[in-house]
């Protein structure tokens, strides 16, 4: 059955992997990809050589309102037919920065902005247009625990704050450190699943919604803003871990979301899958109160880029 997949974060890393595998598994979805310019139109013409249904929609994700008019012109295509019935949203792309004071458009923390707001405003923005069943995936991060055992002490664990600080630059102690940044990263994937977990109550009945943990993985491009050495240990050295169990290959990684998304992975709404199974996310994860307040938040957030 023809329908739509759209998908944020798929020009490399494991997304990239993710979209190709989704096509292959679902040779009927039209895949409509949400990149910057030159990067989208270069992944619709590569899989339009294997003869895959894919278009593109640039869009800066760290503008709510540049998101905002790329899924509005989604719906309207939905809405007029030119695309086939909506039936999964993949929240795939992620950024990790050097420090917690870099603001995108609209003077949000950029880490906020990408890896949680953007995801709210396209699902706000496109719900009424899923035909049930319909599945919602987000991709979040083990760093969410905080402790060793699941980032091996490389990511700073999560320290929560009013949303309305999160989503500000300088929202953690010495702003300016890769510490901080890598803080406002684990923050942000623990913020997306209370999200999750928000969306799976407040969401239609049909429409799934799952957090995706792909565990660590080495050699993708999360660390492109990261300093010299950290990026030659990312892509150099680092990948050696995945003969491990602490590190997942990018196409391991990759496979496993496209099998969440496709409904391979059996997962009720609001579950956490870790790579290819459901689990519990961590402890501090379950948390109605913050999940309501970042829930209002987000609405509040959103509803301003809706006027920008």
């Amino acid at each position: 059955m023809q329908h739509t997949i759209v998908m944020t974060g798929a020009s490399r890393g494991i997304g990239r992997i993710a979209a190709e595998r989704l096509l292959q598994g679902a040779p009927d979805a039209h895949l409509v990809v949400v990149a910057r310019p030159g990067s989208g139109a270069s992944l619709t013409a590569a899989f339009a050589k294997s003869g895959y249904t894919v278009s593109h929609f640039e869009a800066d994700l760290g503008s709510p309102a540049s998101v905002r008019a790329a899924a509005t012109a989604i719906g309207e295509r939905l809405d007029r037919g030119d695309l086939p019935p909506l039936r999964a949203f993949v929240g795939n792309a992620g950024v990790q920065y050097t420090n917690a004071l870099t603001a995108g458009p609209g003077g949000f923390e950029s880490t906020f902005a990408v890896n949680v707001l953007a995801n709210h405003v396209f699902i706000r923005t496109l719900e009424a247009r899923f035909a049930a069943p319909a599945r919602i995936v987000i991709t979040v991060s083990d760093t969410h625990f905080g402790d060793f055992r699941h980032n091996l002490g490389m990511v700073p664990g999560p320290v929560w704050c009013p949303p309305g600080t999160l989503a500000r630059p300088g929202a953690f102690p010495a702003p300016e450190t890769a510490a901080a940044g890598r803080t406002a990263y684990s923050t942000s994937k623990l913020a997306a699943v209370y999200l999750v977990h928000e969306y799976a109550r407040r969401l239609p009945g049909g429409i799934d919604a799952v957090a995706f943990n792909p565990g660590f993985v080495p050699g993708t491009g999360l660390a492109r803003n990261a300093g010299p050495a950290s990026r030659f240990a990312m892509r150099r050295l680092l990948p050696a871990m995945t003969l491990t169990p602490f590190a997942t290959t990018g196409r391991a990684a990759g496979r496993h979301l496209a099998d969440v998304v496709l409904g391979a992975v059996a997962a009720p709404t609001g579950s956490y899958v870790d790579r290819g199974r459901v689990d519990r996310s961590s402890a501090q994860s379950y948390d109605e109160h913050r999940e309501r307040e970042l829930w209002d938040a987000v609405e509040a957030f959103a509803s301003r880029a809706k006027r920008a």
